[in-house]
């Protein structure tokens, strides 16, 4: 929290000098709202995270062609916040105005349209609508695929977000064969210790809980417990939740 405090104070003292010295309407104070709803979004405080990231939309739709890639990355992390704060529709619309500027302007391959697409795919799972969130998740793999290295962190993003969904489905092979993807390109890829091997570990575990393959389950959630211990803060609360897991699982045994 102390960074992001840190940050968050950086970017205001930047902001400050910008405003005494730019036109209100100059690009760099656009880019300095939005980096401060990006710290904002990370530290949960939403409602702060939208108002920076409007202001930076706001600049840029005065002073940009409409088509403009910038307005396209507003858009993006307006739907973010929305997701985030559980305004669904809000969180669409958002995501699918920097979609059709995407489509206006980028190769139907590139990266960036994964991203949206995968943001999408994220607002609709966590609407309870799943066979939507795969079709946006299953686009989003599909560039990623085509266009990044076989081991590149976002595909392994792009099939933990697969295996979530069919993992709140009950298919719990498909479930298990998109998180084991995820999980090998991650450990491929980052440090024994890395926070993101975490969630990749506890996502196995639930798997084999829910096919009945307890000390398995045990082994998954034990690693994520390590990495979680060693990566953030005692207070978080996936620390709490893959403590609890530990604690059903064992009864099961």
């Amino acid at each position: 929290m102390g960074e992001y405090s840190k940050a968050i104070s950086f970017c205001e003292k930047a902001l400050k000098i910008f405003q005494e010295t730019l036109p209100s309407n100059h690009p760099l104070l656009a880019t300095s709202y939005n980096n401060i709803g990006s710290v904002y979004e990370k530290i949960r405080e939403y409602s702060k995270a939208l108002l920076s990231h409007e202001k930076a939309l706001g600049i840029r739709q005065n002073t940009l062609p409409s088509n403009h890639s910038l307005l396209a990355t507003s858009y993006g992390n307006i739907g973010l916040v929305h997701d985030n704060m559980g305004e669904y529709s809000k969180a669409i619309s958002s995501h699918e105005k920097a979609l059709e500027i995407q489509h206006k302007t980028l190769p139907s391959n590139h990266p960036d349209l994964a991203t949206s697409y995968s943001s999408i795919g994220s607002v609709y799972d966590n609407m309870g609508e799943y066979s939507k969130a795969l079709s946006f998740h299953e686009k989003a793999l599909d560039i990623r695929q085509n266009t990044l290295p076989s081991n590149h962190t976002s595909l392994a993003n792009s099939y933990s977000n697969i295996g979530s969904v069919y993992y709140k489905t009950g298919e719990y092979s498909e479930a298990f064969l998109s998180h084991k993807k995820a999980l090998e390109i991650r450990e491929k890829t980052l440090p024994s210790s890395h926070p993101d091997l975490g969630p990749s570990y506890n996502n196995i575990g639930l798997v084999y809980y829910n096919m009945n393959n307890y000390r398995k389950a045990l082994s998954y959630f034990e690693r994520a417990l390590y990495i979680f211990q060693h990566a953030l803060p005692p207070t978080h609360p996936y620390i709490k939740e893959v403590k609890e897991s530990i604690e059903i699982v064992k009864k099961k045994l």
